[in-house]
């Protein structure tokens, strides 16, 4: 458990788990890739998760430039994945709230959200039903649209 990222404990409901920001460097790095266009942009998206493999904002973000679903679903796995061990390594025990409102949070709640509509576009109905109900478990308000 980390001691920077508690879980909080509420007395209202279950625990919820607040991921760490990104390093600085990486947030710099994505927001001008957000903001840019061009054939480069795939290649430079793929050096920031080969830069920082453990942000699953960046595989959220390349998931987004990919030209087919079966690309796109790669990249959300592994991002997911990825915010998973994460979790885990804050504090997270399988149950309890990751909200969007922590902006730490939303790299690994896009991933799992965005990989419940790529399953979904594949054909994976009991994969895309069990990654839209997890997102709700975790985050009751759904993921905003777009993100």
């Amino acid at each position: 458990m980390s001691d920077t990222n508690p879980v909080h404990l509420h007395r209202q409901g279950p625990p919820e788990t607040e991921l760490p920001l990104a390093p600085a460097e990486f947030r710099h790095r994505i927001a001008q890739l957000r903001g840019s266009s061009g054939a480069s942009i795939v290649a430079a998206a793929e050096q920031l998760v080969a830069d920082y493999p453990r942000e699953s904002e960046g595989w959220a973000f390349l998931a987004s430039l990919q030209s087919s679903t079966i690309s796109s679903y790669a990249c959300l796995r592994v991002g997911y994945h990825r915010g998973l061990d994460s979790l885990r390594a804050n504090g997270w025990r399988g149950s309890g709230y990751v909200r969007w409102r922590h902006e730490g949070n939303r790299g690994f709640l896009s991933c799992l959200a965005g990989l419940a509509v790529a399953a979904a576009e594949i054909g994976e109905s009991d994969e895309a039903e069990r990654c839209r109900l997890f997102v709700l478990q975790l985050e009751p308000g759904g993921v905003p649209e777009g993100d």
